[in-house]
């Protein structure tokens, strides 16, 4: 019995070799082709739907890696998710970017998720909000172990992820909307004295799929912004924060066995 190809990632599990378990994910379908054709070694096409561009690709070791894209957000990040697991695999680390929110926290560093403030609907949709967003712990010290071989300034600790880039992480400075809901003005302040070291938009919506879905959930993150000074991204800062999220993606991914 042959199975499906999913709908929306445009693949399903008769396309893998055997042995795939592993898909680095990553918002931005640039970034996936990068990773799978300049990082890793025989990246090819898997396929190219609806923006969600996939490619195969081998590890370091000559394990098979997806790179896929789950596009910006948590909803669309979620339908990534779930037909990967019905593709078969077993472990996601999501690759992507971020903005600071502590001082400690500077732009060009990296932010390893061991669990989320989530205020996403789309994670309500998959379990209450009382349900722990948490990553793999064993993933989460596989990154970290990655990032300290690698020399690598990195943070491990609570990602807050929300599901808009402008009201839902305090931007009115640089968004079309300088009129803020009473709920979100001040709440960086609050995050941050909740020890909440960064924003974004997907981890926490992942971490809840890992833990009802039964597959590893990991984050990693380049800091290409801080809230402190500014609330664009630095884009200067930007290729150098994400390349450090890869290559500790890749290099735990390497070594990982779930």
């Amino acid at each position: 019995m042959t199975s499906p190809r999913q709908y929306h990632i445009g693949f399903g599990a008769d396309d893998l070799p055997e042995g795939t378990t592993i898909a680095l994910l990553s918002g931005d379908p640039t970034r996936s082709e990068h990773i799978a054709t300049e990082r890793l070694d025989g990246g090819r096409e898997l396929a190219r739907n609806r923006g969600l561009d996939a490619f195969l690709a081998q590890l370091p070791s000559g394990r098979p890696v997806v790179c896929a894209t789950s596009g910006m957000g948590a909803p669309s990040a979620s339908i990534v998710v779930n037909e990967l697991v019905q593709a078969g695999i077993t472990t996601i680390i999501r690759i992507g970017t971020s903005g600071s929110i502590q001082p400690h926290v500077a732009i060009g560093s990296v932010v390893i998720g061991s669990a989320a403030l989530t205020l996403q609907g789309a994670a309500d949709d998959i379990a209450p909000p009382q349900y722990p967003a948490a990553a793999d712990p064993f993933l989460t010290v596989a990154l970290a172990h990655a990032a300290d071989d690698l020399g690598i300034d990195h943070h491990v600790g609570i990602m807050g992820s929300v599901d808009t880039f402008f009201e839902g992480q305090e931007r009115s400075e640089s968004s079309a909307n300088p009129h803020l809901l009473r709920r979100h003005r001040g709440s960086i302040e609050e995050y941050q004295a909740l020890r909440v070291l960064n924003l974004e938009m997907e981890a926490g919506t992942l971490f809840k799929m890992g833990g009802v879905y039964g597959f590893s959930a990991g984050c990693v993150v380049g800091i290409i912004a801080h809230r402190h000074h500014e609330e664009r991204p630095d884009l200067a800062m930007k290729d150098a924060a994400v390349a450090n999220a890869v290559e500790i993606a890749i290099a735990a991914a390497d070594t990982w066995v779930a």
